[in-house]
């Protein structure tokens, strides 16, 4: 448990140039401090108490401004940068080394329960206040842009910007084309 926790704290100081020292990701990065009650949630959620895993999310979402539901699967390394906003579902699966920053939701669109909140494989990067609706995947090393609508599957590697959100490379042809 303490190597993950520690893996954490060494996660934030390589990818955030703005965290000087291990005891002021500790003490001020909310969200390290979702992740971590994240996973006690989890394991609560798992275990069979899922009222108290709720209640226990309920109150990291008032403490760090981040909610993620306990139902949701996370791998090592997750990172959400300033962390303000986001939203993570119940059916959300985030896999290792995933980079999120504020404002982004990884949201359903089914009322039913069901695979329902996309899939983020390793490696992926969303920026700032992108939303990711339904049953998709997010493939290995991709990038979503700040402020993308992404309701499709991404490939992995791709980049995708916009809304709805669209291949960065078929974003500049356009403009390309435009400009002439």
């Amino acid at each position: 448990m303490f190597d993950r926790l520690r893996d954490d704290v060494r996660t934030a100081l390589d990818r955030d140039p703005a965290a000087r020292s291990a005891a002021e990701v500790v003490l001020t990065y909310a969200g390290v401090h979702a992740v971590w009650a994240y996973r006690l949630a989890h394991r609560l959620w798992t275990g069979g108490h899922p009222l108290a895993a709720r209640v226990l999310s309920h109150l990291a979402r008032g403490a760090t401004g981040v909610e993620i539901h306990p139902g949701a699967t996370i791998g090592d390394r997750l990172f959400i940068d300033h962390g303000m906003g986001v939203v993570v579902g119940e059916t959300a699966h985030i896999g290792d080394d995933v980079h999120l920053y504020h404002g982004v939701t990884l949201g359903g669109n089914s009322p039913h329960p069901e695979k329902r909140h996309p899939t983020l494989e390793d490696g992926v990067v969303v920026g700032a206040n992108a939303t990711l609706i339904g049953d998709i995947t997010v493939g290995e090393g991709a990038r979503v842009g700040a402020g993308a609508v992404v309701v499709e599957d991404v490939p992995p590697g791709q980049t995708v910007v916009g809304s709805p959100a669209r291949p960065l490379s078929a974003v500049r042809r356009d403009a390309d084309r435009k400009a002439q």
